[in-house]
C-alpha cells in the first residue's frame, strides 16, 4: 500500500499497519553521483544540491540509460515549447524598435503588452521551473552557483515586468522612458531558452562521454556454444559457471575468459589491448572474453565469469575513473565558490550605480545592466570544464588498452620526466628459457633438476616457468617439498626428505651457508657476460649447479624506448636481477642509468631518492616486488600480463603490457590536460570580457548596453564550447 516504506527486517508497515512483503531487486539498479561533488550519492536520479548538475549514473546499467533518455527528452520539450513561445514575445518586443513596421497597427501597445506577459508566465514557470527550484535550494543552503544567478536575473527581469503591467503607477519617474515602463519579458523568456538549449546540449554530450563504456559492453558476446555429454548447447553468458568446455568456431567472439584445451587459432584483441596484430594461441594459453577468434576452431575452459572477467574489470575501473576529480578540478571548485557571491556584488554594484550616475531612465538601466552581469556570469562552463574532458579522456584511453584508475593519475602522467623500470617482464618477454645447465662434479643433473622444479613449483617468480618446462620436458618427477620458504628478492628454499635445498640468487645462497664451488663460478660469470639470468642452486652446504636462463626483449621495447626518450623522460632501470645481465640489458636498449640486484626495499628508496632530487617518478613493472615501489612513485605503471598485486597497487594498468603502452598514456595525459586548460580558458575567457560589457564599461565610449538575452546566449556559448573541445578527445592521436 505504501511502497516508499522500505525495511531490512520483516514488519508491519508504519503507515498502514499491513504486513510488510518481500520484494525481489531490480535488475540494473544504479546509484548516482555528482562527477564535481562525489560525496553525493544517492539510489535514484536528481539534481546535486551543492551545485545543481545533474546527477550521474555510477556504472552504465539500464536505469541509468532510461534516466539519461528521460532527460534528453524533458528538456527537449521545454525547450521546443519554450521557443514557440518566446519568438512571438521577441517579436513584439523587438519590432517596435524597427522604423516603418506594421505590428503597432495590427497589435497596439496595451494588448501587446498583455500578450508577452501570457506568453512569458508559461515559459518562466514551466519551461524554467526546475531552474527556480535549484536556484532557491542553492540560496537557502548557501551553495551558491549557476542556478543562483539565473534565478535572480530571471526572476528579476520577470517580476520588474510583471508589475509594470499591472501596477505601472508605482514606478517612478527614473523607471520611464518616454512616460513609459520599458518590459523585459523578452530577456526572462530568451535567458530561459537558451539556458535550456545549454542544459539539452549538455544532456546529450554527457551521453556521449558514455560511449567508450557502452562500446565495451557491445563488444561483449550475448551467448555461447556449451559442450555437454551429448553435443552442444547454445546459451546465454550469464548462465555460464566455471569450468564449463565451450566451442569456439572462426569468427566467433569468445564468450569469457578462460584457456584452450584442445586447438589452436590466431585471436584478435585489439578491442581489449588497442594493438592491431592477431594473436597466435595454442593449447594451455589463456583466452579473453570479448576478443574474436580468426582463423581456428578450439575447445576452451571457462576460467572467470562475470564480474570477475577482464572486461568487466576493465568498464568498472573506467567508470570509476571517470567520476574521479583530478586536483586541478579543486582550484576550479575553489575559483567557482568565490565567483559567485562576487558576481552577485558586481551586479548589487552595477545597479547602484547606474541608478545614480545613469542616463534616464536610470532605475531601468540600473536593473537591466545588473541581470546581464547575472545572467553572463553563470559558471557552468567553469565546472564542465575539468569533469567533461576527464570523462572523455579516459574513456578514450581505455579504446587504447589504458586503464586508468583515477584523474588523478591522468593528470600527473604526463608531467613525468622519469621512469623507473623493472626488467623481466617489463623490457623483456617474461617467456624465460634456460639455455645454459651446469652441475658441479659428482652431482646428477636429474636429481638437481628435479628437486629445483618441485621447490619452483610453488613459486610464483618468473623464471620458475623456465625450470618447470625444462623438467617437464625431461619428464622428471616432482618430489614433495616441506617447509618451503620463499625470500622475496632473493629465492627459496625447502626440504625434500631430510635434505635442505636452496634456489635463487648467489648472495641468497651464500647466506644459507652454501659454498661456491669455482667451476659453476666461472660458468656463472660467463653466462652474465652474454645477458642471461643466473640462479643457483644449493644442496645442503654447497652450491651443485646453475641455469643460465634468457628473457628476450620485447620486440616493442627498442622503439618505446626511442619514443620515451623523444618525449624528453629519463629511463632508470632498477632490477633485482645480477649487475652484468642488467648492464648488457641496458647497453642494447640505451637506458640512461641502471640498478641491479636491488630488493623490494632497495626499488622504494631509489624512488624516494629521485623524488628528493626533484624529478617526476613513474614506475613501471608486473611483479610482486614491484607493488611496493608502484606504491611509492607518483604514478605507477603496471603491465596488465602481471600479477594481481601489482595491478592493484597502481593508478594506470596497460593490457597490453607493453613500454608503448606507456607512450600513449603520456601523450594522453599530455592531451587531456591540454584541453583542460584550454577549457578554463574559454570558461574564464568569456567571464572577464563579459562581465564588464554587461556592467556598461563600454557605454561612455561608445554608446552600448549589452541585453540580458546576449548575455544569455553568451553564456550558453562558453559552456557548449567548453564540451565541443572535450569532445575533440575522443579523436586525439596517441601514436605515430
Amino acid at each position: 500500500m505504501d511502497p516508499e516504506v522500505i525495511s531490512d527486517l520483516p514488519g508491519d508497515c508504519p503507515v498502514c499497519g499491513m504486513a510488510l512483503e518481500q520484494v525481489t531487486p531490480l535488475p540494473g539498479r544504479a546509484t548516482f553521483t555528482c562527477p564535481m561533488h562525489p560525496e553525493i550519492e544517492q539510489e535514484t536520479p536528481g539534481d546535486c544540491p551543492l551545485c545543481g548538475m545533474p546527477l550521474e549514473a555510477k556504472a552504465v546499467s539500464n536505469v541509468a540509460d532510461e534516466h539519461a533518455k528521460r532527460e534528453i527528452r524533458d528538456l527537449s520539450v521545454r525547450f521546443w515549447a519554450g521557443l514557440v513561445l518566446t519568438v512571438p514575445v521577441f517579436l513584439l518586443a523587438m519590432l517596435p524598435m524597427v522604423p516603418g513596421h506594421l505590428l503597432e497597427k495590427l497589435v497596439g501597445s496595451p494588448i501587446s503588452k498583455w500578450i508577452q506577459f501570457a506568453l512569458t508566465t508559461p515559459v518562466v514557470f514551466w519551461c524554467g521551473w526546475s531552474f527556480f527550484v535549484k536556484g532557491w535550494r542553492s540560496l537557502k543552503g548557501w551553495n551558491l552557483n549557476m542556478f543562483t544567478l539565473i534565478t535572480l536575473g530571471v526572476g528579476a527581469a520577470y517580476l520588474y515586468s510583471v508589475v509594470a503591467v499591472l501596477f505601472p503607477g508605482l514606478f517612478p519617474e527614473s523607471f520611464r522612458h518616454h512616460g513609459t515602463v520599458e518590459l523585459y519579458f523578452e530577456a526572462a523568456a530568451v535567458i530561459i531558452v537558451l539556458v535550456l538549449l545549454g542544459q539539452l546540449l549538455e544532456a546529450r554530450a554527457r551521453g556521449r562521454t558514455g560511449e567508450a563504456i557502452r562500446s565495451l559492453l557491445d563488444l561483449s558476446a550475448k551467448s555461447s556454444k556449451r559442450l555437454t555429454e551429448t553435443g552442444e548447447e547454445e546459451v546465454a553468458i550469464d548462465r555460464l559457471v566455471i569450468g564449463d568446455r565451450l566451442r569456439v568456431r572462426p569468427g566467433e567472439k569468445i564468450p569469457v575468459d578462460g584457456t584452450i584445451l584442445e586447438g589452436s587459432s590466431t585471436i584478435d584483441e585489439s578491442m581489449i589491448t588497442g594493438e592491431p596484430l592477431a594473436v597466435a594461441k595454442q593449447t594451455g594459453d589463456p583466452v579473453v572474453g570479448a576478443t574474436i577468434n580468426q582463423t581456428g576452431s578450439f575447445v576452451m575452459s571457462v576460467g572467470k565469469v562475470g564480474a570477475d572477467t577482464l572486461l568487466a574489470q576493465i568498464i568498472q575501473m573506467v567508470s570509476t575513473a571517470q567520476r574521479s576529480r583530478a586536483p586541478i578540478q579543486k582550484v576550479a571548485d575553489k575559483v567557482a565558490g568565490y565567483f559567485v557571491p562576487a558576481v552577485m556584488a558586481v551586479s548589487l554594484t552595477t545597479f547602484i550605480v547606474w541608478s545614480i550616475w545613469g542616463p534616464a531612465p536610470t532605475m531601468a538601466l540600473g536593473l537591466i545592466n545588473a541581470v546581464a552581469v547575472l545572467i553572463i556570469a553563470c559558471p557552468c562552463a567553469l565546472g564542465l570544464a575539468t569533469p567533461v574532458s576527464i570523462m572523455v579522456g579516459i574513456g578514450r584511453a581505455a579504446r587504447e588498452g589504458i586503464l586508468i584508475r583515477d584523474a588523478e593519475a591522468i593528470e600527473t602522467a604526463g608531467k613525468i620526466d622519469t621512469l623507473v623500470m623493472d626488467k623481466t617482464g617489463t623490457l623483456t618477454a617474461r617467456r624465460p628459457t634456460i639455455t645454459g645447465f651446469t652441475v658441479s662434479s659428482g652431482t646428477e643433473a636429474a636429481d638437481v633438476l628435479s628437486a629445483a622444479a618441485a621447490l619452483e613449483s610453488l613459486s610464483e617468480h618468473p623464471l620458475s616457468k623456465a625450470i618447470l618446462e625444462r623438467a617437464r620436458g625431461e619428464a622428471v618427477s616432482f618430489p614433495s617439498v616441506c617447509g618451503f620458504r620463499s625470500t622475496t628478492g632473493g629465492g627459496i628454499s625447502g626440504e625434500i626428505g631430510d635434505e635442505s635445498w636452496h634456489v635463487g640468487k648467489r648472495s641468497f645462497i651464500e647466506a644459507e651457508g652454501a659454498a661456491i664451488p669455482e667451476e659453476l663460478l666461472k660458468s656463472a660469470e660467463e653466462g652474465e657476460r652474454q645477458a642471461r639470468t643466473v640462479v643457483w642452486v644449493a644442496h645442503g652446504k654447497a652450491a651443485v649447479a646453475i641455469f643460465s636462463i634468457s628473457d628476450p626483449i620485447k620486440e616493442s621495447t627498442p622503439a618505446a624506448i626511442a619514443e620515451l626518450h623523444r618525449l624528453g623522460i629519463r629511463l632508470v632501470m632498477a632490477t633485482g636481477d645480477n649487475d652484468a645481465t642488467a648492464q648488457a640489458v641496458g647497453r642494447e636498449l640505451k637506458i640512461d642509468e641502471i640498478h641491479a640486484g636491488l630488493s623490494p626495499a632497495d626499488k622504494i628508496q631509489l624512488i624516494r631518492d629521485l623524488k628528493a632530487s626533484g624529478r617526476r617518478v613513474a614506475m613501471a613493472g608486473d611483479g610482486i616486488n614491484d607493488a611496493p615501489a608502484l606504491a611509492e612513485a607518483e604514478v605507477g605503471i603496471a603491465m596488465g600480463t602481471g600479477t594481481d598485486v601489482a595491478i592493484e597497487s597502481a593508478p594506470i594498468t596497460l593490457v597490453k603490457g607493453d613500454l608503448s603502452g606507456i607512450v600513449r598514456a603520456v601523450l594522453s595525459s599530455r592531451a587531456v590536460m591540454r584541453n583542460i586548460h584550454q577549457n578554463l580558458f574559454f570558461a574564464f575567457a568569456y567571464n572577464l570580457v563579459g562581465i564588464p560589457i554587461a556592467a556598461g564599461i563600454l557605454y561612455p565610449f561608445t554608446g552600448m548596453l549589452l541585453s540580458p538575452m546576449i548575455a544569455g546566449a553568451a553564456m550558453s556559448l562558453s559552456s557548449v564550447s567548453v564540451i565541443s573541445n572535450a569532445l575533440r578527445l575522443r579523436s586525439m592521436k596517441l601514436r605515430d
